[in-house]
């Protein structure tokens, strides 16, 4: 293990982290707000720290192995959270450290749970700060970094590798940072088109930016208390569109640049999505046809809540708890199914589904005719046996790590459906669940170690738990490779 160079690396990001604060500080400042003063101490101590890790870490081997790799993005992610917290504690704004880690985490991991009463009362430069860190968060914040950076060696891809999601992560184009640069550009470009749309439905610059936000890294952390149900039907189908497009695999848009329409076509991935999309709300909006007067607020408040879910964004136009439990039901699959692979969504994506069922199928079919040959196959290519044993493996954890933290805060007074679909929510980095912490509620209420619970939860979603099993482990952190 190269401590050296993943320390250095976590110095680096700090020092990220203090240059992306400007943006909220100069928020604060235009506002006349004195939550200034707590933003620009946080950015002091960043880069600080940024500062000293870099003098005290130099070193000649810059070579990133996957080992170094999957420790840096747990340890970056963690480093984040704790120091991204501090504007909240300095400005009083959220008191207790814990509930602003819980807060930051859910606001980098794309999480969009909140612990928030009534978050109209925040001032606007911290309310920045929270809705951009799902910006930053959604592409991943390594990502970000190898973007700019130009010396980041081709090893860089465990990092890209440890921090994307999906089962399958690999280079556009030859050298890493190139690949991480037209992921960047087709993000900002996204973000940018949802802004402008949103400004023409009636947004200030303010809230349209923290919307889109919240719609490119799918969080859902909004500025009223009742998250878009109070905008107009037009921001709703305008926020309704780009949760679609953000939780399609990046690949397919780069496909787009470069007019390989043919290879767009045939990815089973994108079709199996928009099937899962257009069924789900067809089949909600059947359902709760009898609480709307019109088919037209229906099929919106239909299409809005199963994209807010899939896309694991967590805004809210309805309070999908008083739906009938037939809707209910659906939307909590979805919560565990997400968006694709390479995608800002969470969930267990897309491309593991079909995998999983695929594989599934292969062995029944070997069960009745045990000397068959058959191969799975996904966007037109066999996938070999290792990958599906790997997608069977990451199964099994998300599973058994989802079972683990439900029995850690079975202990809150709340009932099953909260407690389950609060451990659902968070680790499939949705945001909102059912019962006490469903669109009109939150996470204020569970004690201190369930929302540290929650908050790994949430990494471990996001991170899709493999790094953060190895930044625990002892015998990973040994020197010998």
């Amino acid at each position: 293990m190269n401590l050296r160079i993943v320390f250095r690396t976590c110095a680096m990001m700090l020092l990220a982290e203090g240059l992306l604060l400007v943006l909220p500080l100069i928020t604060a400042i235009i506002y006349g707000e004195s939550c200034a003063w707590s933003i620009l101490g946080t950015i002091g101590i960043a880069l600080v720290l940024g500062s000293l890790g870099l003098l005290l870490t130099k070193t000649e081997e810059k070579v990133i192995y996957s080992r170094e790799g999957f420790i840096i993005t747990a340890l970056s992610w963690l480093v984040w959270s704790a120091v991204g917290a501090l504007p909240f504690v300095f400005s009083g704004e959220i008191p207790s450290y814990i509930d602003a880690f819980f807060e930051t985490v859910s606001g980098f991991t794309t999480t969009g749970a909140s612990i928030l009463r009534n978050v109209e009362e925040m001032s606007r430069g911290l309310l920045f700060w929270r809705s951009f860190t799902h910006w930053v968060g959604g592409m991943g914040i390594l990502v970000m970094v190898m973007a700019v950076l130009p010396k980041m060696t081709d090893r860089s891809i465990h990092i890209m590798r440890a921090e994307m999601p999906g089962p399958i992560v690999g280079k556009l184009v030859p050298r890493v940072n190139q690949t991480a640069k037209i992921l960047y550009i087709i993000y900002i470009g996204l973000t940018l088109l949802e802004i402008t749309m949103l400004l023409f439905g009636g947004m200030d610059l303010f809230e349209a930016s923290v919307h889109a936000f919240g719609t490119a890294g799918t969080g859902g952390f909004g500025i009223r208390a009742d998250s878009i149900a109070s905008y107009s039907p037009y921001i709703q189908w305008v926020m309704t569109a780009f949760m679609i497009v953000f939780a399609v695999n990046f690949n397919i848009y780069y496909l787009m640049l470069m007019r390989k329409f043919r290879a767009i076509a045939s990815s089973e991935e994108l079709w199996v999505y928009l099937g899962i999309v257009a069924f789900s709300i067809t089949a909600v909006a059947i359902n709760i046809r009898h609480l709307y007067p019109a088919i037209g607020d229906t099929v919106r408040h239909a299409a809005f809540q199963v994209m807010t879910i899939i896309s694991t964004s967590g805004f809210a136009t309805a309070d999908f708890n008083l739906w009938p439990p037939f809707s209910k039901g659906l939307l909590f699959l979805l919560m565990l199914i997400g968006g694709c692979a390479g995608s800002t969504a969470g969930g267990l994506k897309v491309s593991r589904a079909v995998m999983l069922f695929k594989s599934g199928t292969r062995e029944l079919k070997k069960m009745l005719h045990p000397r068959s040959v058959s191969a799975v196959r996904l966007e037109g290519k066999t996938v070999d046996d290792k990958t599906l044993s790997g997608v069977g493996v990451y199964f099994a954890f998300y599973i058994a790590f989802q079972l683990l933290a439900f029995i850690l805060i079975s202990f809150e007074p709340f009932d099953f459906e909260t407690k389950v679909t609060s451990v659902v929510a968070c680790f499939n980095n949705v945001g909102p669940g059912f019962g006490a912490v469903g669109p009109s509620g939150c996470y204020a209420d569970y004690s201190v170690f369930s929302k540290l619970v929650l908050s790994v939860s949430m990494l471990l979603g996001r991170l899709e738990i493999y790094p953060v099993i190895f930044l625990l482990s002892p015998s990973v952190w040994m020197k010998k490779r």
